[in-house]
């Protein structure tokens, strides 16, 4: 049985949240999100808290319960708070500049890597080694940092390329002479 799914989600003050049939949106000052949910489980809103609970005792619709009501958390604490996640270039030469509505990486090939910043998202990089993305979003938050740090993982000898701040790089030995 679901634990999470059993806590009713508090709407804080300065979030309009609705309920229209299997669609719920949030609005806040940093935008509106929207997601819909499965047949599985049913959402109430009652009194500035949002009720999920499950259709069935199928495993399926437990399931769905948790993750129902963890993505409606998300959208509230997306549109009043905001999500951000933290990138550290690391490498000789590395670097990364925002020119426009693009991402540019100089990450150490013999062209540079450019990264349209999507709608929604605000990219800031303060030091040519860091990049700081933010939004509204949790999941397009989390994948264009993935994405980014995708194009030149960590290297484990020397530490050379894109890292999440708080991730720690175990370090290999190099080779004996």
């Amino acid at each position: 049985m679901s634990r999470v799914g059993k806590h009713p989600v508090t709407v804080p003050s300065g979030v309009e949240a609705a309920v229209v049939g299997k669609r719920i949106t949030a609005k806040g000052k940093l935008g509106e999100l929207v997601y819909e949910t499965t047949d599985e489980v049913t959402v109430t809103l009652e009194d500035k808290k949002i009720v999920v609970k499950p259709v069935g005792g199928t495993k399926q619709a437990r399931a769905m319960w948790g993750t129902a009501r963890a993505r409606i958390q998300n959208m509230i604490t997306g549109v009043s708070v905001g999500f951000s996640r933290e990138l550290e270039i690391n490498g000789v030469g590395y670097r990364a500049a925002i020119q426009g509505n693009t991402l540019n990486l100089q990450l150490g090939f013999s062209h540079d890597v450019n990264y349209p910043i999507p709608k929604g998202i605000t990219v800031k990089c303060e030091k040519p080694t860091s990049i700081l993305i933010s939004g509204a979003d949790k999941q397009q938050v989390g994948q264009m940092a993935a994405e980014i740090r995708a194009h030149r993982p960590p290297e484990p000898y020397k530490g050379k390329g894109v890292k999440y701040i708080e991730e720690t790089i175990v370090r290999k030995e190099g080779k004996k002479k």
